[in-house]
């Protein structure tokens, strides 16, 4: 047949390696101009979640996001279609489209009304949390007319959680109510309870996502005060947006109890103190004040200038909190332990010195100990605040 045509075989296989060298140089230049592209202002980072240097393309919104993100782009293969920059093939076409979008302009017009409050998750967030933002701004596009934003922003918030039992460790249906206007967040024991089972003020509360901690992709662990000391509750619910939809609310109530209670605060001031995730977890060894009695493992909480301990994980109520001060204030921090000091397992140890005691804990790893070190030592490093004082004169004072 080729030779009907007027070609031999051996000119139409040379004209099929000239075309093939043709593409192949076209796709050079396609990916060059993609890579080019990346260095426009916006593109450096991912538009979801903020990583640096994003190596992935929704080609269909026209924006670079890092490799996470692309697989959650997956999860809307509707709306947006992903490709690797270096990797994948490119056409004129999809270059030139990149070209006219980019970062900054994806972003101004899925994010032109995000609330403030809104929780904008970075990369080291967990995949819940970067998951029903880019569906909320893509999928749902919640960020284009206020209308859309109803269930998070109301003030008032009803519904049913998963919450785990304080003794049996056994999750059940509880009913949760969230009202900014009595300034509390409450849950019932039984469906069709009057009273409450517990009362969390607005003022005190803290939530954070935890997925390792709790077992469950959706798992928050919820904080407040009670009588001076700090109450975990860990809940969770099967739907990925209601949950955090109920975070939001969180810090919609939050937000707004601070704007009133602090009216000369600005929202730059505000909003770090809506929610906040711990500086650090994970298991120490502890001995006593008297530094005689055998040290036990605990498993450790460093929030804010808490430095809460616990014998699980998912206990309700910490077993003791530390408070850890400034440097200004007689606070540091010292590898290793004292000598003479007996009954640890862990090698790698820590002192910290305080103005009243010494505390001493011990690492299994060299590395535990080189990051718990350095946590503390951005702790005292920070100068305190008047809230920070308020609550060290609570802990000197606390029976």
């Amino acid at each position: 047949m080729l030779e009907s045509l007027g070609f031999s075989a051996a000119e139409e296989a040379s004209r099929a390696e000239t075309t093939c060298s043709i593409m192949a140089s076209d796709q050079e230049k396609y990916r060059r101009l993609m890579k080019q592209l990346l260095g426009k202002p916006g593109n450096g980072n991912c538009a979801d979640c903020g990583a640096a240097d994003p190596e992935w393309a929704s080609y269909t919104l026209g924006m670079f996001v890092c490799h996470s993100c692309s697989g959650l782009h997956r999860n809307i293969a509707q709306i947006s279609k992903v490709k690797s920059v270096l990797l994948d093939p490119w056409s004129s076409a999809d270059v030139e489209f990149m070209d006219s979008v980019g970062n900054h302009a994806a972003k101004a017009k899925y994010e032109q009304i995000v609330p403030a409050f809104y929780y904008q998750p970075t990369h080291k967030d967990c995949t819940l949390l970067r998951e029903q933002w880019i569906r909320a701004k893509y999928e749902r596009k919640e960020f284009l007319c206020v209308e859309r934003q109803e269930p998070y922003s109301a003030g008032y918030r009803e519904g049913f959680l998963w919450k785990r039992g304080r003794d049996n460790g056994q999750y059940l249906s509880r009913k949760f109510i969230l009202s900014e206007r009595e300034g509390v967040l409450k849950y019932f024991n039984k469906h069709d309870a009057r009273e409450p089972k517990a009362i969390m003020k607005i003022s005190t509360i803290n939530a954070t996502f935890q997925p390792t901690k709790i077992g469950t992709a959706h798992g928050l662990q919820m904080t407040y005060l009670k009588d001076n000391s700090t109450r975990n509750i860990f809940v969770y619910h099967e739907d990925g947006k209601e949950m955090v939809d109920w975070f939001n609310a969180i810090r919609a109530a939050r937000f707004h109890y601070l704007q009133v209670a602090f009216p000369g605060a600005s929202q730059s001031d505000l909003l770090p103190k809506l929610t906040r995730n711990y500086i650090k977890e994970g298991y120490m060894e502890k001995t006593g004040p008297k530094h005689k009695e055998g040290f036990k493992k605990r498993w450790f909480t460093m929030d804010d200038r808490r430095l809460m301990y616990f014998k699980d994980p998912l206990d309700a109520y910490a077993r003791g909190e530390v408070f850890i001060g400034s440097k200004e204030n007689g606070h540091t921090v010292l590898p290793g332990l004292p000598p003479n000091i007996q009954g640890y397992h862990w090698q790698f140890g820590i002192t910290i010195v305080t103005p009243d005691r010494d505390f001493l804990f011990s690492c299994e790893t060299e590395e535990d100990q080189k990051d718990w070190m350095a946590t503390f030592q951005t702790v005292i490093s920070r100068p305190m605040l008047p809230q920070d004082y308020a609550v060290e004169a609570y802990f000197k004072h606390k029976p």
